[in-house]
């Protein structure tokens, strides 16, 4: 379990994504969230002094769960402040991330960091859900987004048979899970490293369940 921000920072560098150029971009993400926060609550600031394990290394270890080669086209919804969006689109810049906000001052702070962090590949998309284009995703995240059944709804459509979805869930996890009906799919919760209390619903989906069908009359 990762316990403290000099803990965060040592696993952060044993990933097989964080050379040099990566860290230098976290580094700088930091240091652009902590300025942009005294404009706008992008984050809970008690959580600043903690934002290597509690927002950085909380994004990165998703990464753990994806195969390299499947980690693109990935869609970030409800990106906020960037998590895990950024951290995904900053360890991995050969990576087509999509981040989805709809807030319009959360999205020009979006378009800034992806500026400042020279991230080619990440695509800021202004606008509700609701709005965004179908694509087929090979990942779809989401942190603190929507309960899970919503989540679902609003966004199978990016979502093909091999897409993985990587859900941090905090404590509702697994109770999320075993509420879910009416869904075909294969989730499962994975403890997070960084939360003791956290879990993260991991797997993949195949769609609405067909309605059961009636029986004939005698």
């Amino acid at each position: 379990m990762i316990a403290s921000e000099a803990e965060a920072r040592a696993w952060l560098a044993t990933l097989p994504e964080a050379d040099a150029a990566a860290l230098a971009r976290l580094e700088r993400l930091a240091t652009l969230l902590a300025s942009e926060n005294e404009r706008q609550n992008l984050v809970a600031a008690a959580s600043l002094p903690h934002v290597w394990q509690r927002h950085i290394a909380d994004s990165a270890q998703l990464l753990g769960h994806v195969r390299p080669e499947a980690a693109s086209p990935w869609l970030d919804l409800g990106t906020g402040a960037g998590f895990p969006g950024l951290v995904i689109a900053a360890l991995r810049p050969d990576c087509e991330v999509w981040l989805v906000e709809s807030r319009a001052m959360r999205i020009a702070w979006l378009e800034q960091a992806v500026s400042e962090l020279a991230l080619p590949h990440a695509k800021v998309v202004g606008g509700r859900l609701e709005q965004v284009p179908s694509r087929p995703m090979a990942v779809i995240s989401a942190r603190a987004f929507a309960p899970l059944e919503r989540l679902l709804t609003l966004s199978a459509r990016f979502s093909t048979a091999d897409t993985l979805w990587l859900l941090p869930k905090g404590r509702s996890a697994r109770d999320e899970v075993n509420r879910l009906s009416g869904w075909r799919h294969l989730f499962h919760v994975e403890q997070s490293l960084t939360d003791p209390e956290a879990g993260i619903v991991v797997g993949t989906m195949g769609g609405k369940e067909p309605p059961a069908r009636k029986g004939r009359k005698a």
